[in-house]
Order: structure tokens, then sequence, then C-alpha cells
């Protein structure tokens, strides 16, 4: 499972011009990618990381501050360009494996007791963001 996270002022998910996801004050833009080979012991690793992440200002996290997370589904972070100009999928889960184990390190961090919005799973985003720094990491488990 793989993470691209940015702390942010604000975010916003759009979809067919209505808003589905925002937060409207500092925390964090998680795009989120699911591999072939993750499992449970994926979601609970990011979920944790994601929740504890000393990402915020003054090496502060969402579970010390409270701060939101907007957690966006993301297949392309298993993108390879190695080969060509075309990137390759295969790395990828299929929807059908990765939608239930986005919405379970959604679950995951509301059980933690983190604030949380979400895109739309599968759908084509607009995804609006003001970086804070900017502040941006890969996040890996």
């Amino acid at each position: 499972m793989r993470a691209i996270v940015t702390r942010v002022t604000r975010a916003s998910v759009t979809v067919d011009g209505e808003v589905v996801g925002k937060i409207e004050e500092p925390g964090l833009l998680v795009l989120l990618g699911v591999t072939h080979s993750d499992g449970r012991e994926e979601v609970a690793k990011m979920a944790r990381k994601l929740h504890e992440i000393r990402a915020l200002r003054d090496e502060e996290s969402c579970a010390t501050t409270g701060a939101p997370l907007l957690v966006v589904s993301q297949f392309t972070l298993y993108g390879s360009t190695r080969k060509g100009r075309r990137p390759s999928w295969t790395e990828a889960a299929r929807p059908e494996q990765a939608e239930p184990l986005v919405d379970a390190v959604v679950a995951e961090l509301r059980e933690r007791g983190a604030r949380v919005s979400t895109g739309a799973f599968g759908a084509m985003m607009a995804v609006e963001s003001v970086n804070d720094g900017p502040f941006t990491l890969l996040v890996e488990v």
C-alpha cells in the first residue's frame, strides 16, 4: 500500500460538479493506492501511519491535534513508467480488491478517532488543495 501525503490548509474533491469530500482547515490530503499483495495487515499499518505521522506543523500529527484527513483513492500510484512512454497499471490492484481496502483504511482511521472525508472510488474526480509548506511525503507499508 502506498500513499502520497500532503499537508494542506484546505482541500476538496468534486465529482460531476458536486463537492463529495472536503476539509476546510489544516490537515492532510492522502492519495491512497493499493497493490495486489495488500490485505488487512497493510490496512492497519497504513491507518496507524496516516493518523500518527508527524507531518503537520510543529511536528504534530492528526492523532495529537485532531486535524482532518481527506482520503482519495489513487490507483495511478502503482503506475510504472520504466518502459516506453505509456504507463503500465499491472501493479495496481483491480477495483474489486482495491475499493474494500481503501474503505477499510478509512474505517480504521475513523475507529482511531480521526475525522476523515473521502473522494468517490472509481469516479473522475477534481481534487483541489492548498499545500502548506509545501510538505509532501511518500508513505509505503
